[in-house]
C-alpha cells in the first residue's frame, strides 16, 4: 500500500482537495474519461461530508494491488436508506441529492458504511496496466568470454 494523500478538509479545502486527487491520480496512470468520473466521485463524496455532517471530514487516498482508493469520513448522523443503496434516482428538475447517485455509477466500487455516529465512503478505480505489466521482460542475451590478457580476464 502506498499512501498518497491523507488530510483533514473543511468547505475552504474543497478545491485544493479536488487538484490534488487530480494530480495523484493521474500521476498514478488514470487519465481520460476514468479520472474525471474517479475525481468528480470524489469530488461528491467531500461536499457531501461538508454539507451533510458538520462541514468537515476527513480524506484519505491510496493504491494498492492495481487499483486507487479514496476514503471519506465524517461524523455527521448518517445517510438515509433510500439514498445509501444507489437506487433513489433524484428528479431531474432536482438542484440536490444526485451525489451517491453518481458516485456508484462513476466509480468501478463504492461502499458506504454509514451509522448515526458518521459515515465512510470508499471508492475505487482500477488503474490501467502498464506496456510491462504480466509480460515477462526478455533478457537481452550477453558474450561473456575468459581469456584474453592476462589470462582469466573476463569481457562482456
Amino acid at each position: 500500500m502506498r499512501t498518497l494523500l491523507t488530510v483533514p478538509f473543511t468547505l475552504h479545502d474543497v478545491t485544493k482537495l479536488r487538484r490534488a486527487v487530480a494530480e495523484h491520480a493521474e500521476s498514478c496512470g488514470l487519465s481520460g474519461p476514468r479520472l474525471d468520473d474517479f475525481v468528480l466521485a470524489v469530488h461528491e463524496s467531500v461536499v457531501n461530508a461538508v454539507e451533510h455532517a458538520g462541514g468537515h471530514g476527513h480524506f484519505k487516498l491510496w493504491t494498492v494491488n492495481g487499483v486507487i482508493r479514496s476514503e471519506t469520513t465524517d461524523r455527521g448522523s448518517g445517510i438515509p436508506g433510500g439514498y445509501v443503496d444507489g437506487q433513489f434516482r433524484p428528479s431531474e428538475r432536482s438542484y440536490t441529492g444526485r451525489g451517491i447517485y453518481l458516485i456508484r455509477r462513476l466509480c468501478d466500487t463504492a461502499d458506504f458504511h454509514t451509522s448515526p455516529l458518521g459515515t465512510t465512503v470508499r471508492l475505487t478505480m482500477r488503474l490501467p496496466r502498464g506496456p510491462d505489466f504480466g509480460m515477462r521482460r526478455r533478457m537481452r542475451r550477453i558474450r561473456v568470454s575468459a581469456g584474453g590478457h592476462p589470462p582469466g580476464r573476463f569481457t562482456a
